[in-house]
């Protein structure tokens, strides 16, 4: 499997892996269902979900899905992931996604993940970064403004779900 391992120092950003699937279960709560994985996670759509990732880091696939790690340990404290293509993205956008475990939330491990996760974007070809938020979901919002994206209006999806969208322009470092 592609090995990757982003840091800022504080977390820890690597791919999902099967040994993951236990601390997803245990973390999920009603706010990851609802916002996030669309259903109440069972352990054979977890470990089928993280082989499907891990089949995208190996063919280079357009989903990049990170674990979020804190501490020596590398505790999973959640997901980030990118999707270079999808449902309303142009060609260089990048959609971003991410989601805390409820006893992570609130300690800007949302915000750090993303600022990572959009500098390897970047660095992979990534011209610009898109968050897309329901409007009832005002901590995710909060994330996306902290992490330097502005508002882009709205989109409505094929299901019917509006969303708030959020961008920012990406810029590979260079050395």
């Amino acid at each position: 499997m592609h090995e990757v391992k982003l840091s800022d120092g504080f977390i820890t950003l690597s791919p999902l892996r099967l040994d993951d699937v236990e601390a997803h279960l245990a973390g999920e709560d009603e706010l990851l269902v609802r916002w996030l994985n669309g259903g109440p996670g069972t352990r054979e759509g977890v470990e089928a979900y993280v082989r499907h990732c891990q089949d995208q880091w190996d063919t280079a696939g357009p989903l990049r899905a990170f674990g979020i790690r804190v501490g020596a340990d590398e505790e999973l404290a959640g997901t980030v992931d990118l999707r270079f293509t999808g449902e309303g993205l142009a060609p260089g956008q990048v959609n971003v996604a991410y989601g805390l475990y409820p006893s992570w939330r609130g300690r800007g491990l949302a915000t750090r993940a993303v600022l990572l996760v959009t500098q390897y974007a970047a660095a992979e070809g990534g011209a610009e970064a898109v968050i897309q938020v329901e409007p009832e979901n005002p901590g995710s919002a909060a994330v996306a403004r902290r992490a330097a994206f502005t508002p882009d209006g709205q989109v409505l999806t094929k299901d019917g779900t509006t969303l708030d969208r959020y961008v920012r322009a990406l810029r590979a470092e260079t050395e």
